[in-house]
């Protein structure tokens, strides 16, 4: 019945025929009568007072209706941005969450904060006019360094927070681990080895493929506001417009997210852009547009990562680890962003004991203000800054010591029958069987042939090196209980409801939404191999909280997870219900009925009615329970699961480096990943394929660069370069299984794997190329620049 297309099939994307033939439908591509346009005024500079913005050259410039300013934005009591999601500091205060306003309020904080909008008639217009508006600035001392940031007389970016701090965290908190300092630092004195390393973890910009877009339309008649806009989460955007920012009631506001390319976090957020388009509908009464140029999304996009790490690592005189100590500078940028503030704590703390039985761990971060863009989740989002730390020290501590970075490795695995584990940073593991993702790693790596490949690679005049990591990451941003208690200000579970229609085709309204996770085809083999129906049959609807019930969207690896285990209790009700029909027109007890491959059947017997039928009935009521039933065949289920998933995988990769030119080139890359039950393996393989291309992105070429004064430098692709499809091998990807207990799927979660697990494997082989050469340490990322100073460095002895 289901065609082949049931679970654990290859099933080919359905998406993509509307994607590659161009009839796919972005927000760009929506366009309403009468509308018009916006242009963002954005501050030049770094640190500024905004002492006066003369607009009347502007206005008078054909086809502009309006200039719009901070000023207006508070007269119409508009709210600031909101932060959702708290962290308490080490002293029990809360971070300091200074008002965020989408418009300047009289000074601005990083260069492309927006000032003020031009909204005309023509997209051009808006351009032209939004050049001749006059913003008189006064200048102020700047500072981009998180690490500069904290000295004594730093250029001060808030009142409120004194020294640029945010916040100073650690984990775990007291309550939960009242000697987890103390023992962490009696370990790390009586310890036989002591291995430490300052690391870097750059920032980057996520340059998803659609730039950022929002459409607002508001009907002055009904009081309705529509905004079509590029969102990883419209139910969570239309909370945040309604409870934080417009203030209207929710029934009164629409949020569409059609087509969305790309998004790895950056889409995640309530944007100034989108508030002010509302605002400027709901003020003009005319639908406003906005879509950002790339230049914009340089400047407007929320930037990922940027950490300054000091890690130690104890290990006893047989190599087990017996503590971690980490102490981390978090650059926050110019404002705490939408999960800013929970990036590099909540979502980097408790993944810091990684995959090993390491009994003491104790970290501290310090989130700090600086002149930048702010900072946010971007596809890890803290969990490839956890990794990154623990695989590279464990990698120095195996070269410090003479071992085999595998060896060591399999000395410190938590094993099969310890699951579930209690990680010392309050994490509980669900699964995993760790030594047979290394041994299926090494075994397509061919590890036991390295030194003949590095001879070969001498002979050719090339230095090569293998980097191994192993990474595991906490997916599905759940349960809101557990969340709640760490500062989380929304619900984290998710929805979908199951409607069948007469003949049998099935509808789903998800609440996570696709943009690139492959749901249409993934969500509908799970129908297909449930309820025996049609592949062809199964429409997935995502992505507009007119048609969906209130979901909390897709980031954190938590579609299937969370979302698609929604989705099987709806359709466990689905089936329920389809039982007492079947029972009914066989004339059976309904504890008598068994379901399979589209068919309820009498148990024993031949006598069945096929799914369609029992559709059927149900909306044609002639010969059917009415005392016991009410017609229709349609069920909504929410699931807000017990606990994390987890996910987990060894990655190899081996480098040739040219020492004439410092260019680096990777030879062979293995990927083995542990994600549980798998619904269709082209899709998880081709998730993995992006994430590793963007954590080489980030070992190798990606790195978002400002002057000590915050000074966009890598404001365009001609300065920020982006991994190109020449510059990846052809990957080799393979999977092991171990199901989740805590979601009926069994599924884990794949989308971030690969940004997570990449970085330290390859930065790992790059330093195992060149240590022939004196060269101990690299920050990310290796450019050839980078690489040949190194040597050059290491050469002269410096």
């Amino acid at each position: 019945m289901s065609g082949g297309m049931g679970i654990g099939a290859a099933a080919p994307r359905s998406e993509d025929r509307r994607f590659i033939t161009g009839r796919g439908r972005y927000v760009d591509d929506i366009n309403l009568r009468s509308q018009q346009y916006a242009w963002f005024v954005r501050s030049p500079h770094p640190h500024a007072e905004v002492r006066s913005i003369d607009a009347g050259q502007a206005l008078e410039m054909p086809g502009v209706t309006a200039v719009l300013t901070g000023a207006d934005l508070e007269a119409d009591e508009v709210g600031s941005l909101p932060v959702a999601w708290g962290i308490t500091s080490v002293d029990g205060s809360p971070a300091v969450e200074p008002g965020f306003p989408a418009l300047a309020d009289g000074r601005v904080r990083y260069v492309g904060n927006p000032v003020a909008v031009v909204i005309a008639e023509t997209r051009a217009a808006a351009r032209d006019a939004a050049e001749a508006v006059n913003v008189h600035y006064e200048e102020l001392d700047s500072v981009s360094s998180a690490a500069a940031a904290m000295e004594e007389g730093a250029p001060q970016i808030h009142e409120a927070a004194e020294g640029n701090l945010c916040f100073n965290w650690e984990w775990l908190p007291s309550a939960m681990a009242p000697d987890a300092k103390a023992n962490t630092e009696k370990a790390l004195k009586e310890a036989a080895h002591v291995v430490s390393l300052e690391l870097v973890n750059n920032r980057l910009v996520p340059n998803a493929m659609e730039p950022r877009a929002s459409l607002a339309d508001f009907n002055p008649a009904t009081g309705q506001l529509t905004l079509y806009t590029t969102s990883q989460n419209p139910h969570v955007n239309r909370l945040l417009l309604c409870t934080a920012t417009l203030k209207m009631p929710e029934h009164k506001v629409r949020v569409v997210a059609p087509d969305v390319g790309g998004g790895f976090g950056s889409k995640i957020y309530h944007y100034a852009e989108e508030l002010v388009v509302c605002w400027a509908s709901r003020r003009l009464g005319v639908p406003v547009k906005w879509t950002a140029e790339r230049s914009e999304s340089f400047l407007g996009d929320a930037q990922g990562r940027d950490h300054l790490t000091r890690v130690e690592l104890a290990l006893d005189a047989e190599a087990r680890f017996t503590a971690l100590r980490v102490d981390t500078i978090a650059n926050l940028g110019s404002y705490v962003s939408t999960f800013g503030a929970a990036v590099p704590t909540v979502f980097y703390g408790p993944l810091l004991a990684g995959v090993y039985k390491t009994p003491n761990i104790y970290a501290t971060v310090k989130g700090v203000f600086t002149n930048t863009t702010p900072t946010d989740a971007y596809r890890g989002a803290g969990r490839p800054e956890a990794c990154y730390l623990i695989e590279r020290v464990v990698d120095e501590a195996a070269a410090q010591l003479g071992m085999d970075p595998a060896e060591i490795r399999r000395r410190n695995f938590i094993q099969p029958d310890e699951f579930p584990y209690q990680s010392p940073v309050g994490q509980l593991y669900d699964s995993g069987e760790f030594e047979g993702c290394l041994d299926l790693a090494m075994e397509i790596n061919g590890y036991a042939g390295f030194d003949e490949r590095r001879k070969q690679s001498e002979a050719r005049g090339r230095l090569r090196g293998r980097g191994m990591s192993f990474y595991i990451e906490a997916c599905g941003a759940a349960p809101s209980q557990a969340a709640g208690q760490l500062g989380a200000r929304a619900g984290l579970y998710e929805v979908a409801t199951v409607r069948v229609h007469p003949t049998g085709a099935v509808q789903v309204m998800t609440g996570t939404h696709s943009h690139g996770q492959s749901h249409e085809t993934t969500f509908a083999q799970i129908v297909s191999d449930r309820l025996g129906v049609d592949f062809a049959n199964v429409e997935i609807v995502h992505g507009d909280t007119g048609e969906v019930p209130f979901g909390m969207g897709t980031y954190a690896s938590r579609s299937l997870a969370v979302g698609g285990s929604a989705l099987v209790k709806a359709l466990d009700k689905v089936v329920e219900k389809g039982r007492k029909i079947a029972a009914h027109l066989l004339e059976a007890a309904a504890g008598d009925i068994e379901f399979s491959d589209g068919q309820f059947r009498v148990a024993g017997t031949d006598r069945q009615v096929a799914f369609g039928d029992v559709a059927l009935a149900a909306y044609v009521p002639h010969n059917y329970p009415l005392q016991e039933l009410e017609p229709g065949l349609e069920e909504t289920s929410f699931f807000d699961p017990e606990n994390f998933t987890f996910p987990s995988g060894c990655y190899i990769c081996e480098v040739e480096v040219d020492t004439e030119t410092g260019v680096v080139e990777i030879r062979d890359f293995v990927a083995a990943d542990d994600f549980g039950n798998i619904i269709n393996p082209m899709v998880v393989e081709g998730q993995v394929h992006g994430g590793l291309a963007q954590g080489i992105g980030q070992a190798l070429m990606e790195h978002c660069r400002y002057t000590p004064e915050g000074q966009l430098l890598t404001g365009s692709y001609m300065d920020y370069c982006m991994p190109r499809a020449d510059d990846l091998p052809s990957f080799k990807v393979a999977t092991r299984c171990t199901p989740t207990p805590f979601n009926p799927l069994g599924a884990k979660g794949c989308g971030e794997a690969g940004a997570i697990g990449a970085p330290p494997a390859v930065m790992n082989a790059v330093l195992d190329a060149l240590r022939p050469l004196g060269v101990k340490h690299i920050d990310m990322p290796a450019t050839p620049n980078a690489v040949w100073w190194a040597i050059e460095a290491a050469r002269s002895g410096e």
